[in-house]
């Protein structure tokens, strides 16, 4: 893929709804590392769109006439193979999640999330990491737990290859505590709080935590955990 460091990340914008679209449009606009090429309300302009303009990244709704995001993903994949997929979507159902991230989603966000983070969670899936809503990542990992064998390809979407229990027996007691409370959902503030500790020092136990698993970011930590923990 072409480096980003030299131009803006290019989007395609796929949302049936005009008026999100273009709200959304407008939003990502203000921001100079991003710059919307293409936008579509359905499949089949998306499918079009891709083809001639081959963005980096395809901020992907679920709820699309005709055909769901998430079975439009594959057939996006084929026609772009270098692009990105990310859910943008109000969709907060267990399924659809595992759905996207089998068919090989890089993320999956809920249409409530800040506009920062969405601009961040863009970046962070441009550079190779999954991202996925905090409030989807319990009922991830609950996925995984209840159906291992079944969701082995959603696990392999969103987390590396398995790390040995060794690693897992690195991290030191407060570090696995904090593991099992990412697996929770829960974000750092929260956990600060619970713990009773400094909202930094959580951060420098999740960079910790990240490191010694060999894993990249808080959706693979909690895969991990659900897992292997």
């Amino acid at each position: 893929m072409t480096d980003t460091s030299t131009r803006p990340i290019q989007l395609l914008v796929v949302d049936d709804h005009s008026l999100f679209r273009r709200g959304l449009m407008a939003l990502l606009a203000q921001d100079p590392r991003f710059k919307v090429t293409c936008e579509a309300g359905d499949v089949g302009e998306a499918l079009r769109c891709v083809a001639r303009q081959r963005p980096d990244v395809i901020l992907l709704d679920n709820h699309l006439p005709g055909v769901l995001g998430v079975d439009a993903i594959p057939a996006l994949r084929e026609a772009a193979p270098g692009s990105r997929v990310l859910m943008l979507t109000v969709s907060e159902n267990e399924a659809d999640l595992v759905a996207a991230l089998k068919a090989g989603a890089d993320g999956y966000l809920l249409k409530t999330v800040e506009s920062h983070h969405l601009c961040e969670a863009i970046v962070k899936v441009m550079e190779g990491e999954s991202v996925v809503s905090p409030e989807m990542t319990t009922k991830l990992v609950s996925a995984l737990r209840s159906q291992p064998a079944a969701n082995g390809h959603a696990a392999s979407a969103a987390a590396p290859p398995t790390t040995p229990d060794t690693e897992l027996a690195s991290l030191s007691a407060r570090e696995l505590e904090i593991l099992h409370l990412i697996a929770r959902g829960d974000s750092n503030k929260h956990i600060a709080r619970q713990l009773d500790i400094a909202e930094t020092t959580v951060k420098i136990h999740v960079q910790h935590i990240l490191r010694k698993l060999h894993l990249t970011s808080r959706v693979q930590a909690a895969v991990f955990a659900a897992r292997h923990a």
